[in-house]
């Protein structure tokens, strides 16, 4: 429940407008996902290959499918916030259509294990059926709630929060931070050159001043930096080296790590606490 609620507190930051256009995008993507469950619950072939693909991959692959949701909908979450991602998701983070399907089999198989399990402990022959009445259950205690912004992205925000704990507890340390990563490739092209004006700033990590009217690189956290100081930088890790602050990455659990920082944060924020 304190995820919930520091999650849902950062969402709540948002001006009017943008809350109403998240909610909106947010229903238009819960009702995809319903929609791409449900047909795959409809149709014997399709649910026997998507159990089948489930079922030949290891845990670590399953994992890593449930994370690449959870990256998903953070981005989704996320982008809305300020600074703004300053690239598209790198390739080796997005989940394909299939692994999509596949992924919200797993976490509806999951919720269905802890909600309703008499369903899984039947021959699979005969889980199509139980598993289709389910999520039609599921489909209307939904619907019934209403269109409004509790009743759109408590549910979306509480699925993110099992598949945050799903990937924590398989992928362990992986998700919990502490690991130097470089930045993405793209996120580092797209930064910005600023000429120095007025004098006075150092670059921290030469430590020497910026000589006014020299081009040096701003990161999206202002601090400025000597482009052959910052590169090299952001080869080895993508941190600021001034504030922490964390541009992307092309590694699917730093990126994880860094957007639900960046909701906790925010959310802490809102609630008048601390930490992550």
């Amino acid at each position: 429940m304190e995820e919930e609620t520091i999650i849902m507190a950062a969402l709540s930051t948002l001006a009017p407008p943008t809350l109403t256009d998240l909610t909106g995008s947010t229903l238009s993507l819960t009702l995809h996902h319903h929609s791409r469950l449900s047909s795959l619950l409809c149709s014997p072939s399709l649910f026997s290959l998507a159990l089948h693909h489930l079922h030949s991959l290891s845990l670590t692959r399953k994992t890593l499918l449930i994370a690449k949701l959870l990256l998903s909908s953070l981005h989704h979450l996320t982008r809305h916030f300020h600074p703004p991602t300053l690239i598209p998701p790198h390739p080796a983070t997005t989940i394909t259509r299939r692994d999509l399907d596949a992924a919200l089999l797993l976490v509806f198989l999951c919720d269905v294990h802890q909600q309703n399990p008499e369903i899984l402990r039947k021959p699979h022959a005969e889980w199509r059926e139980g598993l289709r009445k389910h999520c039609s259950e599921t489909v209307l205690r939904q619907s019934s709630v209403g269109v409004h912004y509790g009743g759109v992205l408590l549910p979306y925000v509480e699925m993110v929060i099992r598949c945050w704990r799903f990937v924590g507890v398989m992928a362990g340390c992986a998700v919990k931070g502490g690991r130097e990563v470089a930045a993405a490739p793209a996120a580092v092209v797209a930064l910005p050159a600023v000429e120095v004006r007025g004098g006075g700033d150092w670059c921290a990590i030469c430590r020497e001043k910026m000589s006014e009217g020299r081009d040096v690189c701003e990161l999206p956290c202002e601090h400025l930096f000597h482009w052959m100081c910052i590169l090299p930088w952001l080869k080895k890790t993508n941190t600021c080296p001034c504030c922490r602050f964390q541009l992307p990455t092309e590694d699917v659990f730093c990126e994880i790590e860094r957007l639900w920082s960046v909701l906790t944060k925010i959310g802490n924020g809102a609630l008048g606490g601390g930490g992550t």
